[in-house]
């Protein structure tokens, strides 16, 4: 394979986002925020089906006992998808109906961190929130132009989180006040990206504890080292990459999501793509609610 390739089909996402590998489907999931939709590629037959979503949907994450978890504008929902239905669980935001949500994980403990945003974009009113097990959630970190991420080291240990509108990724110290209880410390500026660069979007980290991150308005992915230092970078025919997972049996498939949104599109605009990362990636961790 050369160093990347577009997966054919139709569809164009106008903002690609929110990659999700299903080890127990053997399928990786996104989602189109802003035309809202769920997507699907099974890597067992190669089909790819798509859900439309009654409003903006930022993100999904598997739960341990089935179906998913998605992050819409009106708050976290359960997803089933055969048959189709969606279940609210609760908005954290109520308070600012400007707000959606944008970008979010689950832990190794089985609790979901995901960021909030204004939609317009204008105010640094988003969060980033921890959704836990037992369904209560509570804000960790405040003062969010676009957060994005988050990602979490091979060890555990720490989190890394963006603010796309300022070109800056964060690391946290993860801690454990409590069995089950863990929350962020230490903030650090780990990269700060230039304005050649664009901004730092969604992100993952592979086997070797190395941080990739997409690049808004950058047209490419970079790698970074523990240390904040870019490895390397891999070019894409797309502007706007937008989120990474990796995939397949052995985690050594890379898919990279994209945007057409604010773009007069090219063929490559909005479009998936597989690349040749020659690294593996980390277990995706499930909901365990």
């Amino acid at each position: 394979m050369a160093q990347w390739q577009m997966i054919e089909r139709e569809q164009r996402d106008t903002l690609g986002e929110g990659t999700a590998w299903s080890a127990r489907e053997q399928a990786l999931y996104w989602v189109d925020i802003l035309d809202p939709a769920l997507n699907r590629l099974s890597l067992v037959d190669g089909k790819i089906e798509r859900w439309a979503m009654p409003e903006p949907l930022g993100w999904v994450v598997e739960r341990s006992q089935g179906g998913m978890i998605g992050g819409f504008r009106s708050g976290f929902a359960e997803i089933d998808l055969d048959p189709f239905a969606i279940r609210p669980i609760g908005d954290p935001e109520s308070h600012l109906p400007g707000n959606r949500m944008n970008d979010g994980k689950a832990d190794r403990h089985g609790a979901i961190w995901c960021g909030t945003m204004e939609i317009a974009e204008e105010n640094a009113q988003g969060s980033l929130y921890r959704l836990d097990p037992n369904g209560e959630w509570a804000p960790m970190d405040t003062g969010y132009l676009v957060p994005n991420g988050p990602a979490f080291s091979a060890c555990g240990r720490w989190l890394y989180h963006s603010d796309t509108g300022l070109r800056t990724i964060y690391r946290f110290a993860l801690t454990e006040d409590g069995p089950g209880n863990w929350n962020l410390v230490d903030r650090e500026v780990f990269a700060r990206f230039d304005e050649a660069d664009g901004y730092p979007d969604g992100m993952t980290v592979d086997a070797e504890g190395c941080l990739w991150v997409a690049h808004w308005d950058g047209g490419k992915v970079s790698r970074f080292d523990p240390q904040g230092k870019v490895e390397r970078s891999i070019a894409l025919p797309a502007r706007r990459t937008t989120n990474i997972a990796f995939a397949g049996p052995n985690l050594d498939r890379m898919f990279v999501t994209s945007a057409t949104v604010g773009l007069e599109p090219t063929v490559y605009d909005g479009a998936l793509f597989e690349v040749d990362a020659g690294v593996k990636g980390l277990p995706t961790h499930t909901y365990a609610g």
